[in-house]
């Protein structure tokens, strides 16, 4: 028996579709990403947290799910919006169908919806609340619900899916990082074993002592979700450390990282979601093909009179894609160079890091 969902907006519109997965009611911002494929490794993607995602492709589930594509332990998104779920997966990795992970996860979706209008209308007035019920509840309790949630700018969401301690993922090496763990996706640190570097993940309200005790050679800020000047206390952290060894910092990590040293930050309109963003290289001219997924970013103006300089920019809409400290070892970036939208794409970015990791001890 097929049963009745309902996705509710903060404008007042509710919109009917068919339920899969758990029968629940979640809330948080609406955002769609514009990939075409990869649904399983983007709803446990951390950055997702306090998010409503939907596809924008039309047919999603046809894969299934496997734990190989995991980037965290579980299900970070809030729910799901689908044009079309496919409940009879074909690949010879899938373990459940995606009803069954969204039911394990206690994650409702929400079919029969037309992504296609939803995200003109969201392209056009930008990012709002919302809310999917796979349950029976009335429209005017719904829309209550909706309205009375926080804004996802006013939400400290890093506490929620950092790591508690300290975590070792490789033995120590002769070269050795410590990601200060904002919501980090299992594929950057993949990235980051494959340079053959030590590897511990912290807690990202670490102290600079703290880090410094772990005797790292290297600082990696992970991705993340939600406001990046509600990860406050990261930043004394951040410049404590810049004068001793090298930093870089990805998605949420360039955000911290640029308050740190005196740029401000927006949020954007509907944001970057997809994996097919241009990104413009300033001085070599290079254009790559990015996965993005963001809120907010460095606004460009806000840089003047600090020591940072940006480097890359965005082909679509100008906003900074990279930027770098004038003197200090501290590279960064608003992209995802582990996602690999391509066959090589920007992974260079972490054996970027690793070298000046090893020029620094030379």
């Amino acid at each position: 028996m097929v049963k009745t969902a309902k996705l509710a907006l903060e404008d007042g519109t509710i919109l009917i579709g068919e339920g899969f997965g758990a029968e629940t009611i979640k809330t948080g911002e609406i955002v769609f990403s514009t990939s075409m494929a990869g649904y399983v490794a983007a709803l446990t993607d951390p950055s997702f947290k306090g998010q409503i995602l939907m596809s924008t492709y039309p047919l999603e589930g046809n894969y299934g799910v496997s734990k190989d594509w995991y980037q965290s332990e579980d299900i970070k998104a809030e729910a799901y919006i689908v044009r079309q779920v496919c409940d009879e997966p074909c690949h010879p990795k899938s373990e459940q169908s995606l009803s069954e992970f969204l039911m394990d996860n206690d994650v409702p979706g929400i079919s029969g919806i037309d992504t296609r209008a939803l995200t003109i209308k969201i392209r056009e007035v930008g990012s709002m609340k919302a809310a999917v019920a796979n349950t029976d509840i009335a429209d005017e309790e719904l829309l209550k619900i909706v309205a009375e949630q926080p804004g996802i700018e006013d939400m400290y969401l890093v506490d929620k899916i950092t790591t508690k301690e300290p975590k070792y993922i490789t033995d120590k090496k002769d070269y050795n990082i410590a990601v200060l763990d904002c919501g980090v996706k299992k594929n950057i640190l993949t990235n980051l074993i494959y340079d053959d570097v030590g590897v511990v993940v912290m807690p990202a309200d670490s102290t600079a002592q703290e880090v410094i005790d772990m005797d790292v050679d290297g600082v990696l800020v992970s991705s993340g979700p939600g406001n990046p000047e509600n990860v406050d206390k990261i930043q004394d952290t951040i410049r404590e450390l810049s004068v001793k060894m090298p930093i870089a910092g990805i998605c949420l990590g360039q955000q911290i990282i640029a308050l740190a040293f005196g740029a401000k930050i927006y949020k954007m309109k509907f944001g970057h979601r997809g994996s097919n963003q241009p990104v413009k290289d300033l001085k070599t001219g290079q254009v790559y093909i990015t996965s993005q997924n963001h809120s907010f970013s460095i606004d460009p103006e806000s840089i003047e009179g600090t020591d940072l300089e940006i480097t890359q920019i965005n082909l679509n809409d100008g906003t900074p894609e990279a930027i770098v400290h004038k003197e200090l070892p501290i590279s960064c970036i608003q992209y995802h160079p582990e996602a690999g939208p391509g066959p090589h794409d920007t992974r260079e970015f972490f054996d970027k890091f690793v070298e000046a990791i090893k020029n620094n001890k030379a």
